[in-house]
């Protein structure tokens, strides 16, 4: 793939390599930005600096000192706190992360900046993926809003509190484009859509970085993980990806640049290699396409242990050798392996690295740190008094209760069985997740508490009139039967009017490392499922996830299906406004909803193949799996809400665009025929008929959401251009072909929509 970018490894990491790159346009590009950026001060610190302090400024160890959740997502590689200080006060360290609080960070703080002999601040980072101590919805549910600002808002109060205790640096937003939901760590990003994926990509840097990174209410925000980590194979995390370059520029990367764009500083090496070669140690993918091709000016970071990981992928053969790789490569930072302290003083005084492009990468480090305004005032986000401000204040809550039920998905509503009645009926709470502080807060947490969050039972109770009318029953464990829970279950179902099933996925089935074979209602629950189900009392369905499920028997039967992912702090308050109707449901499916597990990796924008099978219909010789039809049994973009919602009186402004400045307007009619007011997400796709490369059977180019009252409508309006129509071509760059091109404003992927064509003229 990159064969025509890089060298033999032995050449690039020779004496001839660091030649080259030494007169490389690329590092004239770096040290011109760097210039611009580092404060004057930076460059006396850095002629003052030992080899040793320079190594230790590109060093970021797990603190020592962490709470339960950090140190089991991130295990320290000691637990003394004692010998942390230490290195601070030796100048060993550029930082920690996934720290334990305000405390803890001014007594490192105040050993590196009054204790040590450069006085050089630490910078102080964590995983604050979905919030700190408020936690929202998992960023994949997020995504099902449509509504990128409401990422923004999200991101910008974790920011608010997580920067009160001092954290300067957020390892969020994940960017990866996830396409096979096997995938575990799809919960963090943006789903299987490259536009969606680049609006809230934008959406979240803003949200963590703010305007000012001096502000104590922001914190530094990182892309993750560059690149193509989302690909890996078989969905199994840490695995291979093998892509070409023009899917790795044409889907995996442009969430990258669209974060960067909108001011994101930092990023994060991924764990997989690309063809062959390890994202950490991959100098085109580090330096010739991320500094020299788009000129990014902030610094990068391994993931954990990345570069030590080189070796058991056979690409270093130890850890000397691996700290040069990675380093050279464009890694300015290395995270927990120690690595580059150990090693990189060495290197330099070997002749291997040259002491100049140390200077770069410490130059890169410490201009962030001013940036963040740590040399003027390195406590200005520690403040224990102000930690407890701002934790869980009211409006943090309130947000993390709209965020919640603008996150969840209706499937299905048969017969309008939702939203349910307050009054007058008994309703059966069955489920795993029925009841019970668990399971709440969804994956990766650091700082989440489950016991601070609002179940499901909670929630439904404070919802209705008369709180006995609710009966709960666990009927299952999660993963295992229940002794006794199926009769249990059964028996609470007859007493009711109405079953309320609550199942699914607990937190620790998605995240790192928790790829599924099988993307299934676990069996235990599935075998609960469908012994309430034969009572015959109406059901809906209320799915814990995080990610699409292949759903089957009485769970895909059900009269209603709720997808209410992992919602966090208020989970039960925003499940319970979308039963009972206080919110009509209006999100939408970031990914498709596949028929059965084994259509992994499906997405809604897949190619044509030269056989297609014609839909609805299973003919032989044609591209889909044997007795099943290749489509989604929920698609992109699907969701249902309330109202009654109708398309009409497609228009498009011209038939014809040409290539130079040229636009379309494309306009529908959207109506509201229903008695509850609605939220429709309005979507408009594009298919190129035939072009030099192959194109995907639907791209979506446009969204809008419109809140519409009963009995009304509104013409909705989306302009088309050429940059719309571009694709990465034959020779690896964007290209515009005239041709006919469909064009749909629908209600998802998969639906028929509105359609018409239209020609792109030369």
């Amino acid at each position: 793939m990159f064969e025509t970018r890089i060298s033999r490894r032995a050449a690039l990491m020779g004496a001839g390599a660091v030649a080259a790159w030494a007169a490389s346009p690329a590092r004239a590009l770096l040290q011109a930005t760097e210039r611009v950026k580092a404060p004057a001060f930076v460059g006396d610190l850095i002629a003052r600096m030992t080899l040793e302090e320079k190594a230790g400024q590109l060093s970021l160890m797990a603190s020592a000192w962490g709470g339960t959740s950090a140190a089991s997502l991130n295990p320290p590689s000691n637990g003394d706190f004692p010998r942390q200080l230490d290195e601070a006060r030796r100048g060993l360290l550029t930082g920690v992360f996934n720290g334990n609080g305000a405390r803890m960070h001014r007594m490192l703080q105040t050993a590196a900046v009054k204790e040590s002999r450069m006085k050089i601040p630490l910078i102080f980072g964590a995983d604050i993926i979905h919030g700190h101590r408020t936690i929202f919805p998992v960023p994949l549910a997020e995504v099902a809003s449509f509504e990128p600002d409401l990422a923004r808002r999200t991101a910008e109060m974790a920011a608010f509190e997580a920067a009160g205790t001092g954290i300067d640096w957020n390892f969020a937003p994940m960017v990866d484009v996830a396409r096979d939901q096997r995938w575990g760590r799809g919960v963090e990003g943006g789903g299987e859509d490259v536009l969606l994926n680049e609006l809230f990509a934008i959406a979240r840097v803003k949200g963590f970085q703010g305007r000012d990174l001096k502000s104590d209410a922001h914190m530094l925000a990182t892309a993750k993980h560059f690149a193509a980590y989302g690909a890996a194979e078989a969905g199994l995390d840490y695995n291979t990806v093998d892509v070409s370059e023009r899917t790795l520029r044409e889907v995996y990367l442009p969430p990258f640049k669209a974060a960067f764009d909108a001011g994101a500083l930092s990023v994060m090496a991924s764990f997989n290699e690309l063809s062959g070669i390890p994202s950490t140690g991959n100098p085109w993918l580090m330096t010739q396409l991320l500094r020299g091709e788009w000129g990014f000016e902030g610094f990068v970071v391994s993931d954990y242990t990345g570069d030590e990981e080189m070796i058991a992928h056979g690409f270093a053969k130890d850890a000397r050798e691996a700290t040069r790789l990675a380093f050279l490569a464009g890694v300015d930072m290395s995270m927990q392996s120690g690595f580059y302290r150990t090693h990189l003083p060495d290197l330099v005084r070997s002749g291997e690295v040259p002491q100049a492009r140390v200077d770069e990468s410490v130059r890169r480090v410490l201009a962030m740190k001013a940036m963040l305004g740590l040399f003027e005032d390195p406590f200005r986000r520690i403040d224990e008094r102000r930690e407890q401000r701002r934790s869980m204040t009211r409006p943090a809550l309130s947000l993390a209760r709209e965020a919640g039920r603008k996150s969840i998905v209706l499937l299905k509503n048969e017969g309008d069985l939702l939203p349910l009645p307050r009054s007058g009926k008994r309703i059966a709470l069955i489920g795993p997740f029925a009841a019970g502080q668990h399971d709440l807060i969804g994956p990766w947490c650091v700082y989440g508490d489950d016991a601070k969050a609002v179940d499901l039972a909670t929630g439904v109770r404070e919802a209705i009139a008369d709180k006995s009318s609710i009966i709960v029953a666990e009927g299952s464990g999660i993963e295992e039967p229940l002794a006794g829970g199926i009769e249990a279950a059964v028996a609470a179902a007859r007493q009711a009017d109405i079953v309320v099933l609550a199942i699914g996925e607990s937190q620790n089935m998605s995240g790192e490392a928790q790829s599924r074979t099988e993307i299934v209602v676990p069996r235990p629950q599935q075998q609960l499922a469908e012994a309430v189900a034969a009572v015959g009392k109406p059901m809906v369905v209320v799915l814990k996830n995080g990610r699409a499920l292949a759903l089957e028997g009485a769970v895909a039967n059900a009269s209603a299906i709720l997808v209410t992912w992992f919602l966090g702090t208020e989970t039960g308050h925003s499940i319970a406004d979308v039963l009972f109707g206080a919110y009509s449901p209006s999100g939408r499916l970031p990914v498709s909803f596949p028929r059965e597990s084994g259509q992994q990796p499906y997405y809604y924008s897949h190619k044509p193949t030269g056989r297609p099978n014609p839909e609805g219909k299973l003919e032989a010789y044609k591209a889909r799996f044997r007795g099943l039809t290749n489509t989604a049994l929920y698609p992109f973009g699907h969701g249902l809400t309330y109202g009654k919602i109708g398309y009409s009186d497609l228009a498009l402004s011209s038939r014809s665009m040409a290539m130079a400045g040229g636009e379309i307007a494309v306009t529908a009619r959207v109506g509201n025929t229903g008695t509850r007011a609605a939220e429709e997400v309005v979507q408009l796709y594009i298919r190129d008929r035939a072009a030099s490369i192959t194109r995907p059977v639907r791209l979506l180019k446009a969204f809008r959401k419109v809140t519409l009252a009963p009995g009304s409508s509104e013409v909705v309006r989306f302009v088309l251009r050429p940059a719309d129509l571009a694709f990465v071509g034959l020779q690896n760059k964007p290209v515009v072909e005239p041709g006919t091109f469909d064009v749909w404003i629908a209600p998802s992927a998969e639906a028929d929509g509105l359609h018409a064509t239209f020609e792109l003229t030369a």
